[in-house]
């Protein structure tokens, strides 16, 4: 950028002799023969170089060697320019992709309680918008460090040797822009940001209406959802045009106030020309012109960096701000790997608690033997789900304690934690890939063979038979080509390809039909043979076999026994089970 710089200037310069040497009388060109910085200022030594190694050629001859100067200084100027905008380009990205993978990165480092508290749409346009942002602001500023402040300075030190005195009168006025491109820059700020928040609360919005579009149009809501969608974005470009007029005058602005000093310069030098008071020639007063000139583009690049910088530093406090987020859910240093389940689970004296809520646990004490089959059952909102999003970790007790194989859960690196279990979530989590690639989702390089196994155990592989490329058929977001029960399914098969020791299964029947409800009672009754199972579910026809109950209620075991001994007393689940099979 440097040599951009020198080379542009120097492209420049190469007027001034041939303006006074060339088309003026030869004789008034003062001409030295020498370059020593030991007589005279470097001004009149380095043009009386220039003036005398012109002068020794014929007018015609010294005319082609400058043409070619000209020719051979612009040719490298622009070769430099560009190596320097593709190199630019080549770090923009490279920064853009190191800043979104670190985001992302930090995201899946993250404890289930800060995606609670925030919307999806929030964290994309945070790794879309706001990262672009930031790496153009950069950018930008990286470009003005060795690009244009070296023009601007190199360029004052021109001027200052030329004629000192003007140059000092030019400073001198220029703090009042300054001042006022500040102001404009401070306002940038505030509605960019405000920009950027709309923007996310729009990602957030298209990302509900597309995810609940069967919904919409079950309800006839499509009007009501095109309003409100049509509002935000009325909202959303009244706040960028407000951003854009903010925007666009700072740099015309300053533009124009480089234009009002070089009219004042012309002026003045001008007139010191014409009486013949002004240390500078003809040809020296039109470079120095030329010269101040050729700044304003700098300086209006400058203003504009420094807009875009202000949009930055608003885009990166909103970055910042989720990476300096800590993790709640750490592995200590001392933290060890477990490599099988032998014994037990054990929940002593247990409470939890979210962010801004009572306890959800109070005081739970609970035993899951290894090989036992425990299901937990109680009305919505007992606890049911909190509870075992506590055996794996997602999240850590605020009392108590849980313990496997009689080690603290907060001394099992998570990882290894997590390799023991297989988990069946209450919300099917597919992803728009291959119905092998879900399957063998978490299991680096499965073979075929193991899929297609997981899947018969599962009840899936006739279904999966039937689709129109099999196992390699794509199934869409969140698996929507699929019904229910064979979404179900496929999330078993990959519980069943993992083969973990420790089953946890979320309501996993909850919300299918009778026939879909049976092939998958099947499939997990095979998967569960010979391992620890944690059982959620509403429907007691699937919590019959169960070795052990536990049933809930506000936070609380309130009930623990079998099936039988449960249904034998009078407590809440009889009154539960009653009351489900009244509804039948």
């Amino acid at each position: 950028m440097l040599l951009y710089v020198v080379l542009n200037i120097f492209s420049i310069a190469l007027i001034v002799p041939l303006v006074d040497v060339i088309f003026t009388d030869i004789s008034a060109a003062p001409s030295t023969g020498e370059f020593d910085l030991k007589k005279g200022n470097l001004k009149d030594q380095l043009m009386g170089w220039l003036y005398h190694t012109l002068s020794k050629y014929p007018k015609q001859d010294a005319l082609l060697y400058v043409c070619l100067f000209i020719a051979v200084g612009f040719l490298l100027k622009n070769l430099t320019s560009y190596w320097q905008m593709y190199l630019n380009a080549a770090l923009e990205q490279g920064m853009l992709r190191d800043l979104r993978n670190q985001i992302h990165r930090h995201l899946h480092q993250l404890s289930l309680h800060f995606f609670m508290a925030r919307k999806k749409g929030h964290l994309i346009s945070l790794m879309m918008n706001d990262v672009r942002l930031i790496t153009e602001s950069v950018m930008a500023l990286l470009g003005m460090f060795f690009r244009d402040p070296p023009t601007v300075i190199v360029s004052t030190i021109i001027l200052f040797v030329f004629n000192w005195k003007l140059t000092l009168t030019i400073l001198l006025i220029t703090p009042a822009m300054g001042f006022i491109i500040g102001k404009i820059a401070d306002k940038l700020k505030k509605y960019s940001t405000r920009f950027q928040e709309k923007m996310s609360e729009i990602t957030s919005l298209v990302d509900e209406s597309i995810s609940g579009v069967r919904v919409i149009k079950a309800f006839k809501m499509e009007k009501h959802e095109i309003e409100k969608f049509e509002n935000q974005t009325n909202k959303l470009y009244k706040i960028f045009v407000k951003l854009l007029r903010i925007r666009s005058i700072s740099s015309p602005l300053s533009e124009y106030f480089g234009i009002l000093i070089a009219v004042v310069v012309l002026w003045f030098g001008g007139m010191g020309i014409i009486n013949k008071t002004s240390p500078m020639s003809a040809g020296q007063f039109i470079f120095y012109l030329t010269i101040l000139v050729s700044m304003l583009q700098p300086i209006k690049m400058i203003t504009q960096v420094f807009n875009t910088v202000k949009e930055g530093i608003a885009a990166g406090e909103r970055v910042f701000a989720i990476l300096d987020i800590k993790p709640r859910v750490l592995d200590t240093p001392d933290a060890i790997e477990i490599k099988d389940f032998s014994n037990s689970i054990v929940f002593e004296n247990v409470s939890f608690k979210y962010d801004t809520t009572d306890l959800v646990l109070k005081n739970i004490n609970l035993k899951i033997n290894k090989g036992e089959i425990v299901a937990i059952v109680g009305p919505s909102g007992s606890g049911k789900s909190t509870l075992v999003d506590l055996v794996p970790r997602f999240y850590d007790p605020v009392e108590g304690s849980i313990k496997i194989d009689n080690i603290d859960l907060r001394k099992v690196k998570q990882e290894s934690l997590r390799d023991l279990m297989g988990i069946v979530t209450q919300e099917t989590i597919l992803f728009n890939d291959t119905v092998a690639a879900n399957i063998g989702f978490g299991m680096v390089n499965a073979q075929m063979e193991k899929i297609i196994e997981a899947a018969k155990i599962a009840n899936a592989h006739n279904f999966i038979e039937n689709l129109e490329h099999g196992y390699f058929t794509i199934i869409g977001d969140r698996g929507v080509k699929l019904s229910g029960g064979e979404r179900q399914r496929i999330a078993i098969a990959r519980a069943v390809l993992k083969n973990p020791p420790i089953l946890i299964l979320d309501e996993a029947t909850s919300a299918l039909d009778p026939e879909s409800e049976m092939l998958v009672q099947e499939a997990l009754e095979r998967l569960m043979q010979k391992r620890t199972s944690i059982v959620i579910a509403h429907r007691f026809s699937t919590i019959q076999n169960a070795n052990k109950i536990v049933v809930m209620e506000k936070g609380e075991i309130v009930q623990i026994g079998t099936f039988n001994t449960l249904l034998s007393q009078e407590g809440l689940f009889k009154r539960l089970y009653e009351l489900q099979f009244r509804m039948l």
